[in-house]
């Protein structure tokens, strides 16, 4: 696909043949082929999350119906592994089988893939490795990642501990990286794509705008109550446990919140039962978002209405062309004062 413009060309809409610089980033439980699929068709780059899928034959038979969906276009796997490596815990075979399928891309998470990047490279994947601070960046940069992705503190999910927003880290990483990054965090409308550009991003990462979608697989209600929220809408619990996450603000988050400020050091088991994700997913099902951690961030108010993924990447396309031309006969005249 060609970009509608030439200044929407960049690292990654040339490496993944995309219309717009966009990354649809990994959905716990939502990412699945129909969606995924239904991004990739639109011209952006989407990732199956692994962890949802967690038998192998699972989420192999996931990648292929993806494939069969994507009519050809660029797909990746996200891959969330937990902050420490685990006994049991089977990251090397995911690789190697997202490897076998034949996937181009993958996005990593969690923790340093430094001891998996044999295996992607010897296949020929490019690893997207998604963090939240340039700290973590930089490191990944060192190890030799491909790309980064770099969430700020307005994201849905894990902020990370730091909590700076996403355009201090424009400016940070335009500063101290030299592979192309991707910028996430409060990510919902085309003027800031062309922002994240202009600030030396090869494009961005969307979760929470995108959730609206109607090939997500979640309960119409669910869609409702965030179309019905808005960007004050959200909550950071969990940061007494050093896992903060944003979420849509309900009972459970009130509840966590209480739990945390009456006892500092309460402990990831004592939170468990309130956080633990299958009552998120619960949520999915059922249009209940009164309970559970239901990751969201503060593009809420960008989210107008449930619609296909298409229309939503065009209404992105169409305001990233409007921004472009408002910069366009400023920076026309500025050249013409210049010259006079």
């Amino acid at each position: 696909m060609t970009p509608a413009d030439p200044a929407l060309e960049t690292a990654l809409t040339r490496a993944f043949d995309l219309r717009l610089p966009v990354v649809a980033g990994g959905l716990m439980w939502l990412s699945d082929a129909g969606y995924v699929a239904a991004g990739a068709r639109a011209g952006v780059l989407s990732f199956l999350t692994a962890a949802s899928f967690p038998e192998p034959g699972a989420l192999r038979a996931e990648i292929r119906r993806c494939r069969d969906l994507a009519e050809g276009r660029e797909f990746g796997v996200n891959v969330s592994m937990l902050p420490k490596l685990v006994p049991g815990e089977k990251t090397a075979d995911v690789f190697r089988l997202i490897a076998d399928e034949g996937v181009r891309v993958v996005e990593t998470s969690g923790r340093n893939p430094e001891e998996y990047l044999e295996i992607l490279k010897d296949a020929g994947i490019t690893v997207i490795h998604k963090v939240p601070s340039l700290r973590f960046a930089q490191k990944a940069q060192a190890i030799g990642v491909d790309m980064v992705s770099i969430v700020g503190a307005e994201c849905g999910g894990h902020p990370g501990m730091d909590l700076v927003g996403t355009m201090i880290n424009v400016g940070l990483a335009e500063r101290r990286l030299t592979i192309p990054f991707l910028l996430g965090g409060g990510i919902g409308a085309g003027s800031q794509i062309v922002a994240a550009l202009a600030g030396g991003a090869a494009g961005v990462v969307m979760g929470t705008r995108l959730l609206g979608a109607q090939e997500i697989a979640a309960h119409d209600s669910y869609k409702a109550a965030l179309v019905a929220a808005d960007e004050r809408d959200t909550a950071l619990t969990m940061g007494s446990v050093r896992n903060t996450i944003r979420s849509l603000k309900n009972e459970t988050t009130a509840i966590v919140t209480a739990l945390e400020a009456e006892q500092p050091d309460i402990g990831i088991e004592a939170l468990m039962p309130h956080v633990t994700g299958a009552i998120g997913r619960r949520a999915y099902e059922t249009g209940d978002t009164s309970h559970g951690i239901l990751s969201a961030g503060q593009a809420l108010g960008l989210l107008e209405r449930s619609e296909p993924l298409a229309d939503i990447i065009a209404q992105l396309e169409s305001e990233a062309l409007r921004a472009l031309a408002r910069l366009r006969p400023a920076t026309q005249t500025s050249l013409q004062e210049a010259a006079r």
